[in-house]
């Protein structure tokens, strides 16, 4: 079966560092922490952690927006939205009538619905005062992110929703691009988003994941360092436009990177302990797909969620398929685990960073775990590195495993 090339033609994207690349570099090269104390996390019960990543500035919707396109999108929707909208325009697609044809779809998701949501329909069962209405379902719902977008836009290709907590973004990316790839459609929408609430907090702090450096905010979380004590979670949104090359090359698209390689697969063995031989795996699938060998990427993007079993789990497989001289770092060190987003973000990241040549390090990493695996951990001020591809690793609760690989466009 002869193949379509994919390539990216538009990103968008909400961060707590901004908006542009420009933004972010500056501050991953400034080595900036967006990490803050949250006093009103205090309020909550047996919650022990009260850290979090937010956007920097409180979150308001696009004047243009009206008030019965917002009725349906939580903030979660909304970030998607947002970010769709301007990696829309980025590509020079929005507005543009042939989004509404059939030609472009979406595959996105997020760990789930607007919490604010899901509680006022907890306090309608509990007889409670609420704010539910005729709109709480569709701002709840699991694949809220993907039907806004939809029809935000009025978009009448497929719709892949891919709620799958941390690999969210990643799987969004990944079923677009095969779906174009594989001549089902020639573009999409492709992402993932995550709004913060102190309910994701309270998860991974009940799961003894969150870490609870309450008054040293900017010392945590420490990616694959031994003195690591849990993930710290953030919020924002990446979309991407991923096209069939010859459809955008075809009216003249500005071309960002191409997408080579995708590899998924599950644990298949338990909720919440990763293994090391499935994401071995997930990552040789990539490659294979990519049709390249391991030695060509330059840098992998590491999960890095600074939590003990899914450091040394995921090190030691990256060890295991590149040897101890691949680059890695983790961006979660900088903005938290911003879960459904991350897939998405980080990819972007990748992407910037092979453009620039330049890798960020891994924030608050002074000493290597010595139990996760060997390999060129990125300290210090960066790592100039000259590459075409980098690979973006990506893994769930539940056991989900994703790998993308994307290689530089020199037309």
């Amino acid at each position: 079966m002869q193949t379509k090339r994919v390539v990216i033609t538009g990103v968008g994207a909400l961060s707590a560092f901004g908006r542009t690349w420009a933004e972010v570099k500056t501050a991953l090269a400034a080595k900036q922490s967006a990490v803050r104390f949250m006093p009103e996390y205090q309020a909550f019960g047996e919650l022990e952690a009260y850290l979090a990543a937010p956007l920097a500035e409180e979150y308001t919707a696009p004047k243009h927006w009206t008030r019965k396109q917002l009725r349906s999108m939580g903030k979660v929707a909304q970030y998607c939205v947002d970010a769709a909208e301007q990696a829309l325009q980025q590509a020079g697609l929005l507005n543009d009538e042939s989004i509404k044809d059939g030609r472009i779809g979406v595959a996105a998701g997020s760990s789930s619905g607007s919490p604010a949501d899901i509680l006022d329909v907890g306090l309608l069962m509990s007889q409670l005062p609420n704010r539910f209405n005729a709109n709480t379902y569709v701002r709840m719902m699991p694949h809220t992110t993907a039907a806004n977008v939809a029809i935000f836009f009025g978009l009448t290709g497929r719709v892949i929703p891919t709620s799958s907590a941390c690999t969210s973004g990643s799987q969004g990316i990944g079923y677009a691009y095969e779906a174009i790839k594989y001549g089902k459609i020639p573009m999409m929408l492709a992402g993932g988003s995550e709004e913060l609430n102190a309910s994701q907090v309270v998860v991974f702090d009940s799961l003894y994941a969150a870490s609870r450096r309450n008054e040293q905010p900017e010392t945590t979380p420490r990616p694959y360092d031994s003195s690591r004590d849990g993930l710290v979670i953030g919020e924002g949104a990446c979309m991407m436009v991923l096209e069939e090359l010859e459809h955008a090359l075809a009216r003249g698209a500005n071309i960002i990177a191409e997408i080579v390689g995708y590899g998924a697969n599950s644990d298949g063995s338990h909720v919440t302990r990763p293994q090391k031989e499935t994401m071995q795996r997930c990552m040789e699938l990539a490659i294979q797909d990519a049709g390249i060998q391991p030695e060509q990427i330059g840098y992998v993007n590491g999960h890095g969620t600074a939590t003990e079993q899914g450091d040394i789990a995921e090190t030691q497989a990256t060890e295991a398929v590149f040897g101890s001289s691949m680059p890695i770092s983790s961006q979660k060190s900088y903005l938290g685990h911003t879960l459904g987003a991350c897939g998405a973000l980080e990819s972007w990241f990748s992407i910037e960073m092979m453009r620039d040549g330049w890798f960020a390090p891994t924030l608050n990493l002074d000493n290597i775990d010595e139990r996760c695996g060997k390999l060129d951990y990125i300290r210090g001020d960066g790592k100039q590195i000259q590459t075409d591809y980098v690979m973006n690793n990506n893994f769930a609760f539940g056991g989900v495993n994703t790998s993308l690989i994307f290689k530089r466009w020199q037309g």
